[in-house]
């Protein structure tokens, strides 16, 4: 046995690894209903547009207005987590997410149908960082990189599951546009298949407890040890919850002021990196592919029902390495996958950008891939997914979810999910236009050159925070600015 698995196992053993396993998965849960949400919407671009009669800033509008909601769900939900708890915000995550997909299906006008989304959005942020402050908070140290990843792989299962569900209705209908069932129009059964995930996440999280950090911030010391004597041992459970007091402050129940630092009156620089990295993984342009990836590639010349399916090629390579991140991440670190990812993104972005750059455009304004190009785009595009999935899409929840101190992960959490979705919504919404005053292959020179830029800034910025607990990273960040503010 090597020396890691002797260690994790020596950390992990007086844990009931079952039920922290399980509780980390129904909190992922909400990661599934993320990803379903985030890739519904692919299919049903062109039959919106046609539905509503709208243009393409319109239609963009429709597709980004979600992410207007989760900026403000993210935001939100961080700091009411701090004020009432991670386990009945999901809940409450689980019965928005019901509403929002119903909604969505039924609406007759862009209008009814950016409300809804909008409400959808709300339950996607919420989930965006509900579940990996509740992962965090619960998992082993020498776990915990592992458990906090499986939110990312729930979304990544939750968008392959929307291409999946996709794909299957427009084969039976014909078309995202055609008459389903009852009279409704397939794009409106691609949402309303959402309610029945949503619903078995909101049955299933009564089944678990509330986070125990959580609990001894919000004073209240006694439950979180009964929380944690369920989860490990009485003297381990004893010992936990004496460091986690040490690392919030008496009677001072966790708020959005405390992302302000009392040494320097300024906010803390370690919320400046979390928002560093959420904007950052939105700026190598991820969410141009899972969001326009049929518009795309029927841009590139492929088919509707083509596209759909490189789509759940795609969602398949999400899938299998985003597991590969799973594997990696407690053995080789946060940090070097973070800078494997940023350079190889980066590179496959150029190689895109030169094909998509240099193709010919017909007399309908079609881009035309000639020869293998097609081929060459396609690998290309899906090298840069693989790259995303085993580093920067994970990755960067996990640090979310763990680099925080105690006292501000809630707060900090949500002004990074804020930010996250914001640029979200920029990329998502300034897309379109891009697409049609530059082309393909300047835009993705621009989210290429966003890659580099990551690269240098995890080189400079981000400190490793693999098989650490979160109370000596608690302390370690407080003694540091506690130097900082002495020397100054």
């Amino acid at each position: 046995m090597s020396d890691q698995n002797q260690e994790l196992n020596k950390d992990s053993e007086s844990y009931n690894l079952p039920k922290v396993i399980f509780m980390a998965f129904v909190a992922a849960i909400g990661g599934f209903l993320f990803g379903f949400d985030s890739g519904v919407i692919n299919g049903t671009v062109d039959a919106l547009q046609s539905t509503f009669n709208s243009d393409a800033a319109s239609t963009g509008f429709n597709v980004a207005s979600v992410l207007l909601g989760c900026s403000v769900g993210a935001f939100f939900a961080g700091t009411l987590a701090d004020k009432f708890g991670r386990k009945p915000m999901m809940l409450a995550t689980g019965v928005v997410f019901i509403i929002s997909a119903w909604g969505s299906g039924i609406s007759e006008g862009s209008i009814e149908f950016v409300i809804y989304r909008l409400i959808g959005g709300l339950a996607v942020g919420a989930a965006s960082v509900l579940a990996p402050a509740y992962i965090a908070e619960i998992a082993p140290s020498k776990i915990r990189g592992r458990l906090a990843t499986l939110q990312q792989f729930m979304i990544v299962i939750g968008l392959f599951a929307a291409f999946m569900s996709n794909y299957w209705l427009v084969g039976l209908s014909g078309g995202a546009e055609e008459v389903l069932w009852m009279g409704h129009q397939t794009w409106s059964w691609m949402f309303w298949v959402e309610i029945l995930p949503a619903s078995i996440f909101v049955v299933v999280l009564v089944f678990i407890p509330e986070s125990p950090r959580y609990l001894v911030a919000a004073n209240q010391p006694e439950k979180a040890l009964k929380v944690l004597t369920s989860i490990t041992n009485s003297i381990d459970a004893i010992a936990t919850v004496a460091d986690i007091k040490s690392t919030v402050r008496e009677g001072s129940k966790p708020s959005l002021r405390d992302i302000v630092s009392n040494y320097t009156g300024k906010i803390h620089p370690l919320v400046w990196v979390g928002i560093g990295l959420a904007v950052l993984q939105q700026f190598t342009g991820i969410n141009v592919i899972f969001y326009y990836g049929a518009t795309l590639w029927q841009a590139a010349g492929f088919t509707e029902a083509d596209a759909l399916l490189t789509n759940v090629i795609s969602g398949t390579i999400n899938i299998v390495f985003t597991v590969v991140a799973i594997i990696l991440v407690d053995k080789v670190g946060r940090k070097p996958l973070l800078l494997v990812g940023a350079i190889g993104q980066a590179v496959m972005l150029g190689v895109l950008a030169l094909l998509f750059g240099t193709a010919t455009v017909d007399s309908g304004n079609n881009l035309i891939l000639e020869g293998n190009n097609g081929t060459y785009a396609l690998i290309a595009a899906n090298a840069y997914i693989a790259f995303f999935a085993a580093s920067w899409g994970p990755v960067m929840w996990v640090m979310l979810g763990e680099m925080f101190p105690n006292q501000y992960r809630g707060a900090a959490l949500a002004v990074a999910g804020l930010a996250q979705w914001a640029s979200n919504f920029t990329i998502t919404m300034t897309f379109p236009i891009m697409l049609r005053h530059l082309g393909l292959g300047v835009s993705y020179g621009v989210y290429a050159l966003f890659g580099v830029v990551a690269y240098f800034f995890v080189k400079a910025l981000v400190k490793e925070t693999k098989g650490r607990s979160l109370e000596d990273m608690s302390r370690e960040q407080d003694e540091e600015e506690r130097m900082h503010a002495k020397d100054h």
